[in-house]
């Protein structure tokens, strides 16, 4: 007899609709999954007939075919474990499954028959509640994760027989149900904050246009200088996540198996910060069946780069493409990936290996070689699109002592957020929404200049040899500092403080 039981796959962080066809037959036992399944799918055969045994149902004798179509489609991981131990006994008769057609279902057996959570769960629901499935079954580890989709009831299960009692009305289950507004207001709060951090001030200032414009920042320092704290309050200081954005980003961290046990969302802008020996596939993702890396992982977030010359140099220059575009493209003989990258760079770095060239209290050890052999591990081009660059020296002893707080995340992220709103109504109708993404034809019409600014840009273009590629990031940055004003003309002030982040260019480059 034949059975068709409907599951979800995911490609990359899409998911897309499979069906899960078992037919069994009298002759020798066999039994053959077809589909283009990878190992771990063909190894659910084992885990499968153990889990019927142990849940007190008969292993169907005879010939056993299993297809996952489309079968032109490349299947990995265990979650159809599930779907395929139900068309198998509704195959062979042991269920009379009334109500297997307004099902969808995903999940991992273990070999007791307990149903164990599985990646990717999040993009699953989506194209679920696209196929117009009546209930989707998933692992009770995955149920708040699905039950963000509005529009679409979630059926956790703990057991096979639980998932079996469903599809033949001998159980009845509520659906999971989420309030997605509590769940966004209890994760959305950080642990840090920008009043912690003492002195700084030039910093902090240089990272409120950062976050206003989305734009990318080095911060170049000796030891112990702040470097690190400063960069894990930059999310502090984004705008929050909008439910789109957290759908996104709750996304990726599903595929990648990086969502914590139990959770609905990712309400807070990710920080990523790997260490400096991640291989390029850690970093921008990769892998035989394509996983999203760190890039894509601090997606709508901050990716923090400590150390940054410290990193393979053919590894940083991965990310030219996510900086310019926004995504990460995987490609491989059988598929090609697309995964989402929309994320602010920060980097990190002492300005010599021993790190205190310029500290007017400690001898700098390098030699001039040897400082601008550290300095050159950057590229030029990479080096390009970072839009500011800034100082961070040592904290004087009276900043420490200091029992003042400076402005807080809140405070600062109320001015981030007056020109977000500002950039969102200039953009309106456009595909761009900050103004680190502007084009040329945004730059002209937004960044107009009178003739003292244009005299002041030009004597700064000679005098610091800036690239065509910085003169636009000037502008860029200009504008964002205009939007934090308030003012609606790029002004001479606005232009000066946008050259000065990128004057240590020349300091420590040329």
């Amino acid at each position: 007899m034949l059975a068709k039981v409907a599951s979800v796959g995911v490609l990359g962080i899409e998911a897309y609709p499979i069906e899960v066809e078992c037919n069994v037959v009298r002759g020798l036992r066999y039994l053959a999954i077809v589909g283009l399944p990878d190992t771990a799918v063909k190894e659910s055969a084992e885990r499968v007939q153990a889990a019927v045994g142990n849940c007190h149902y008969r292993w169907p004798g005879g010939h056993i075919t299993i297809n996952l179509a489309p079968a032109d489609t490349r299947k990995e991981g265990p979650a159809y474990d599930l779907p395929i131990a139900i068309g198998l006994l509704a195959a062979d008769e042991q269920l009379e499954a009334i109500r297997l057609g307004g099902f969808a279902m995903v999940g991992e057996l273990a070999l007791d028959g307990a149903v164990r959570p599985v990646k990717g769960v999040l993009p699953m629901a989506l194209a679920a509640r696209e196929a117009g499935v009546a209930g989707f079954i998933v692992p009770d580890g995955n149920a708040a994760e699905a039950a963000v989709v509005e529009g679409l009831k979630v059926y956790p299960v703990r057991t096979l027989d639980d998932a079996a009692g469903l599809v033949t009305d001998r159980l009845i289950l509520e659906p999971k149900r989420v309030d997605i507004a509590s769940v966004l207001a209890q994760t959305a709060d950080y642990d840090v904050d920008f009043s912690d951090v003492k002195g700084q001030e030039h910093a902090k200032r240089a990272l409120t246009v950062v976050a206003a414009g989305h734009h990318n920042v080095l911060m170049i320092g000796p030891p112990g200088s702040g470097k690190t704290m400063l960069a894990k309050r930059i999310p502090t200081i984004l705008p929050p996540l909008t439910l789109e954005e957290a759908l996104e980003v709750t996304k990726v961290h599903s595929v990648a198996g990086e969502l914590p046990p139990g959770q609905s969302l990712i309400a807070t802008r990710p920080f990523r910060d790997p260490h400096h020996t991640a291989s390029t596939p850690a970093l921008v993702g990769g892998g035989s069946y394509p996983r999203p890396g760190e890039v894509s992982l601090a997606h709508k977030g901050v990716l923090f780069l400590d150390e940054l010359p410290e990193f393979s140099r053919s590894t940083l220059e991965t990310l030219r493409q996510p900086i310019e575009n926004g995504t990460v493209t995987i490609s491989r003989a059988l598929m090609s990936v697309a995964f989402p990258a929309e994320l602010l760079i920060c980097g990190s770095m002492n300005p010599c290996s021993c790190g205190w060239y310029g500290d007017t209290q400690r001898d700098c050890r390098c030699t001039v070689m040897q400082i601008r052999n550290y300095m050159s591990r950057i590229s030029g081009p990479l080096l390009d699109r970072i839009d500011i660059h800034i100082e961070v020296p040592r904290v004087p002893y009276r900043d420490l002592r200091d029992r003042r707080s400076g402005p807080s995340s809140a405070e600062m992220r109320e001015q981030v957020m007056a020109a977000r709103e500002r950039q969102r109504h200039r953009f309106a109708g456009d595909r761009i929404s900050t103004n680190a993404r502007m084009t040329n034809r945004h730059i002209n019409k937004h960044c107009q200049l009178d003739a003292d600014t244009e005299s002041l840009l030009e004597q700064a273009m000679t005098q610091h040899a800036f690239s065509a590629r910085s003169y636009t990031r000037i502008l860029k940055m200009a504008r964002t500092i205009a939007d934090l004003a308030g003012e609606d003309r790029v002004r001479i002030e606005h232009v000066t403080e946008a050259i000065q982040y990128r004057s240590t260019e020349r300091h420590y480059w040329r």
